[in-house]
């Protein structure tokens, strides 16, 4: 069976950052999930900070670094999308859409993608369904049915409210 390659997108600022937390708990999941059914896989993991001087000489000029472009080929040639953003004035980061901004309109289409987003309360959980799926629909993607969000309360003690949430997302 053909390896499935699964490009995993956060863009949290700092290190750890709950964004990558959750990214990696949706990875895993989603991984257990394939292997499960006997399908290989294999994550690339972006984390979108390391990128954002490229970003921004890419937005500025219209040319992307060497580097941009390798990052770039990875999330147009995987087979689906893990995207991850925390949440910021109630919508995805700045770095988070500027990374999309700079694919080409049609690079997306037809891509499964599994959408999370991590923010400091519950009252953001909508930012899934009012800004990342409209982003996704415009890029012709297909957003999975079920997306994650994680408040800071579903860490530590309550971290076992998430777990299921993050299954029924990578099923």
């Amino acid at each position: 069976m053909t390896e499935r390659v699964i490009a995993v997108v956060t863009a949290g600022l700092t290190t750890p950052s709950s964004s990558r937390l959750l990214a990696d708990q949706l990875a895993a999941a989603v991984q257990d999930e394939l292997s499960a059914r006997g399908q290989p896989s294999r994550l690339e993991v972006i984390e979108v900070r390391d990128h954002a001087h490229d970003l921004t000489n890419n937005l500025l000029t219209g040319f992307p670094s060497a580097e941009l472009e390798k990052v770039l080929a990875t999330v147009t040639t995987a087979d689906a999308l893990i995207v991850v953003s925390p949440t910021f004035s109630a919508s995805y980061s700045g770095l988070f859409k500027m990374f999309f901004d700079v694919l080409d309109d049609q690079a997306l289409a037809g891509k499964p993608v599994l959408l999370g987003a991590t923010g400091g309360t519950e009252r953001h959980s909508l930012v899934l369904d009012y800004a990342l799926r409209p982003l996704f629909a415009y890029l012709k993607a297909l957003p999975v049915p079920t997306g994650v969000y994680a408040a800071s309360t579903d860490w530590g003690p309550n971290a076992a409210t998430l777990r299921p949430r993050i299954t029924r997302a990578a099923t």
